[in-house]
């Protein structure tokens, strides 16, 4: 492939990783606590959208912030997951890769 064709794949790859991360955006990803009492939705870029907590977790500070460290926690590794999941796949389309340029397009 000569320059100006890679030059234009790569244009072409930029493209749509942007659009990618701005679909990301609508993609929600739910997580609760084992018991229920606490559910978080983030989108896959790792926006909160929602915290729903039980009226039983108001009645003790510690553990609704334990709750929500555990929860949150959770939410935002599957979020970065399916995160770099999409991003992946989109970069490594049709892409030639050259070596020293894996991380360009992260």
């Amino acid at each position: 492939m000569d320059l100006m064709g890679m030059m234009g794949k790569f244009r072409e790859t930029q493209q749509k990783l942007e659009e990618t991360k701005k679909r990301l955006d609508t993609v929600l990803v739910d997580e609760q606590s084992s018991d229920g009492l606490l559910k978080i939705t983030i989108t896959a870029n790792q926006t909160i959208k929602s915290i729903t907590v039980d009226n039983a977790l108001l009645e003790d500070k510690e553990q609704l912030e334990d709750y929500l460290v555990l929860v949150m926690n959770k939410a935002i590794k599957r979020a970065s997951a399916v995160n770099q999941t999409e991003l992946d796949a989109v970069s490594k389309m049709d892409l030639p890769m050259i070596p020293g340029m894996e991380d360009m397009f992260k």
